[in-house]
């Protein structure tokens, strides 16, 4: 039998790691699309940030907006966004002119998890530490992670295009 590279092996443990976590994730309707990284996590990413980790920590480690409450509720989340120009909306569905991020929440209303759309109407996310990944539905990664999509949000796109 053939060897693979350390970089494949890598990948298939990568994609399976993925897929056990994510439940609703297959080969079909996700891709991986950048390497691991701890310079930033899915709450920077969903605001087209890749160099922060965003948290709204009471120890000041982590980067938040100013002027956003440092608190892990919902309406912190919301006003951390609303800060770059989001404005809460009331559905994911793709929408010309706009991008769209979601924050998720676990079942005790706790944000987990941001996810931005893409102009194709798919998702990206930002695994914790882990990979970016294009998924096919916002709902393709919910579940015991990141809970469900709580709000959706949207800002005009012209100027990040």
């Amino acid at each position: 039998m053939a060897q693979m590279g350390k970089g494949a092996w890598y990948y298939i443990l990568s994609r399976q790691l993925i897929e056990n976590a994510f439940p609703l994730l297959n080969p079909t309707n996700y891709q991986v699309t950048s390497p691991a990284s701890p310079d930033y996590n899915c709450i920077a990413w969903a605001a087209r940030v890749a160099d922060l980790w965003w948290w709204p920590d009471n120890q000041y480690i982590y980067h938040w907006p100013p002027g956003a409450p440092r608190e892990e509720t919902i309406n912190a989340f919301i006003e951390a966004y609303s800060l770059s120009g989001y404005i809460i909306c009331d559905n994911p569905d793709c929408e010309k002119g706009f991008e769209k991020i979601a924050i998720f929440v676990n079942t005790h209303g706790k944000p987990t998890h941001a996810a931005r759309q893409l102009p194709s109407g798919h998702w990206t996310s930002k695994l914790g530490e882990q990979e970016d990944i294009e998924h096919a539905k916002l709902d393709d990664i919910a579940g015991q992670y990141y809970g469900t999509a709580a709000v959706i949000m949207k800002r005009p796109n012209q100027a990040f295009q």
